[in-house]
């Protein structure tokens, strides 16, 4: 892979996309898995993919004439932060994450939609661009488009604390490792975690908060629940793919309220 780090409009060395590639785009959205990237673009209108390049694997759409970015991060904060680098370079404002996670909350049902509000900073990467006094929250009017495009689906939906651990295993308190291990800090974190309000466990959205916030760009996170802690860790048959339906549906209607009210505004 040829290109300059830092030149914003070569070829960016670790995403593989350059300024030309993106169209002008300046939404993106964020799932984990590289799988997933072409379902969710299925929802866009003239969707193509794009590269892979390590664990970034992208495609771009439409809704309606907005020009709109698939990119997969992989799996936690310190890949998920390189993209936020890499795509503020080209152009892109607009941040939405799009995961799966295990709810902690017994209220919570499979296949629901987490609209996170802010992030526990339980990984590493943040800390990096920001001490660990300052918020990870996210972009209120962005938020607020995607509360409306999931009222708009009917979808259930909840909204709260997430937190981002930087480990599947421990940092979750999981104790099914190879080891059986979990360290002292993280006894009884899952139960302090549950008293303290705090939805579910993923692993990139504090970081897509806080580095988003101190770059002055917007983000926002939405995640389908596919396994309910309280009730075990299996993902039951269906789940998966009525979350990934849910989760590009909601991401296309949020593109298009928040594009059609920031545009009432500059108006």
């Amino acid at each position: 892979m040829t290109g300059v780090v830092g030149d914003m409009e070569a070829v960016q060395y670790h995403i593989g996309l350059s300024r030309a590639m993106l169209c002008g785009a300046r939404y993106v959205f964020l799932p984990g898995d590289p799988d997933r990237v072409g379902p969710i673009a299925s929802f866009l209108d003239r969707s193509m993919e794009l590269v892979q390049h390590r664990e970034y694997r992208s495609a771009l759409g439409y809704v309606g004439n907005i020009p709109v970015l698939v990119m997969s991060t992989g799996i936690g904060a310190p890949s998920t932060g390189i993209a936020i680098e890499e795509l503020a370079r080209l152009g892109v404002t607009y941040f939405l994450r799009l995961g799966t996670t295990g709810a902690i909350q017994p209220h919570i049902a499979l296949g629901d939609l987490i609209i996170s509000e802010g992030a526990v900073r339980l990984e590493g990467t943040s800390g990096h661009y920001a001490p660990v006094e300052f918020p990870a929250v996210a972009s209120l009017p962005l938020t607020q488009k995607v509360v409306e495009a999931a009222l708009h689906h009917h979808f259930s939906y909840q909204t709260g604390i997430c937190c981002s651990s930087d480990s599947f295993w421990p940092g979750q308190e999981r104790y099914d490792s190879f080891s059986g291990y979990v360290q002292r800090r993280f006894q009884g974190s899952l139960e302090e975690w549950q008293h303290l309000g705090v939805l579910n466990f993923e692993m990139e959205t504090s970081a897509l908060f806080t580095i988003a916030r101190t770059f002055g760009l917007h983000a926002a996170s939405l995640c389908g629940v596919i396994a309910v802690r309280t009730q075990g860790e299996s993902v039951r048959e269906g789940v998966y793919a009525q979350v990934k339906e849910r989760l590009a549906r909601v991401a296309r209607e949020t593109v298009r309220r928040h594009a059609a009210w920031a545009g009432a505004r500059c108006g």
